[in-house]
């Protein structure tokens, strides 16, 4: 007896349908792949908060090769005070990191070789997870890849320089790492639409008062003082090395390690220039400059030669200390001293 093709089409279909459900719940990573996506979606930048229970599901207790790698940013609200280690900087721009990544690559166009989560780990949450990484200074990032079971020793380390142009240098870090490609960093502005609106509006109101102050020569830039007063304040800013501290984020001053009660204003050592040594120098400079804006400007005018000798006298010593003690504190940062060198026969 011939067997119709309507049972056997339905029996083949059926075999094909548990196979694939088969497949399907045969993988481990699938469950935990979309767990991570679900978390992704709750977050605001899209990095996954871990603590020791959610890495030991992640990245202890599952099989090797994963289908996806970790990237784990190490923090620490307690050193977040600590200014030199740009900790909350690196967390925000870790943040920027993750949300462009997500936005360049929602269609997954370029997750063929797997999928990168971003996450951090906080030290008081976490310890154990930070021991099982050998974690013991910070800043610190870590790349967990599908073939890393042991955290320590199997995952990447990202370098110190890798963190000096902050989610640019960690793209770089990823794209070298991975096969990965993370794509343009997409920053906030700075600047809301309803701030932009509020400053419009604002600029829209004020622009008949401003124009006729302005033909009328009544505004701040026509004051004299203003003026000089904005002329000492840009010869300071330069002279004192405030550009520096700002574009380095230096802090004043640094609590001694071996005294936590006493403050270090001034660090020797050439690499490395605190705040306080910068305003100090920069007092200095400022206070030579003005005594000589006065010499030149104002004692001039003066018809005593009595009084001419006199303040020139005090200015030029007070002028001769100052030079003095910067020169001192540049030989004493560096090691360097000049001195003088005089011909055998003076001996």
């Amino acid at each position: 007896m011939a067997i119709s093709a309507g049972p056997i089409h339905f029996l083949l279909f059926s075999i094909l349908i548990s196979l694939t459900i088969f497949s399907v719940s045969s993988d481990p990573d699938t469950d935990l792949i979309s767990e991570l996506i679900s978390l992704q979606s709750g977050s605001e930048s899209g990095v996954i908060h871990l603590n020791d229970l959610s890495v030991s599901r992640f990245l202890i207790s599952t099989k090797t090769p994963r289908s996806y790698s970790l990237l784990v940013f190490f923090d620490a609200v307690q050193l977040h005070d600590k200014s030199e280690l740009h900790l909350q900087d690196l967390r925000r721009e870790f943040g920027i990191l993750a949300s462009s990544f997500v936005v360049n690559n929602a269609n997954g166009s370029s997750l063929s070789h797997g999928k990168l989560f971003f996450c951090d780990i906080e030290f008081k949450e976490s310890q154990s997870s930070f021991a099982l990484f050998g974690v013991n200074s910070l800043p610190h990032v870590r790349l967990v890849g599908p073939t890393a079971a042991n955290l320590k020793d199997e995952s990447l380390q990202m370098d110190q320089g890798d963190f000096s142009r902050m989610a640019e240098s960690m793209a770089e870090f990823i794209e070298a790492k991975t096969k990965l490609t993370v794509g343009p960093i997409h920053r906030p502005p700075l600047l809301s639409k309803k701030q932009l609106g509020f400053i419009a509006v604002f600029v829209l109101i004020w622009t008949p008062f401003l124009i006729k102050k302005i033909l009328a020569g009544d505004t701040l830039l026509h004051d004299r003082k203003i003026w000089l007063s904005g002329a000492v304040f840009v010869y300071f800013f330069s002279v004192s090395g405030a550009m520096h501290n700002i574009i380095r984020k230096m802090p004043m001053f640094l609590v001694d390690r071996n005294d936590p009660n006493k403050l270090i204003f001034f660090y020797q050592g050439s690499g490395m220039q605190l705040g306080a040594e910068g305003f100090a120098v920069g007092f200095l400079y400022t206070l030579v400059g003005l005594l000589l804006a006065f010499i030149t400007h104002v004692l001039v005018r003066v018809k005593s030669v009595k009084t001419k000798r006199i303040f020139m006298l005090v200015a030029l010593s007070v002028s001769f200390w100052a030079v003095k003690k910067v020169i001192y504190l540049d030989n004493w940062k560096t090691g360097y001293w000049v001195h003088g060198f005089w011909p055998r026969s003076w001996n």
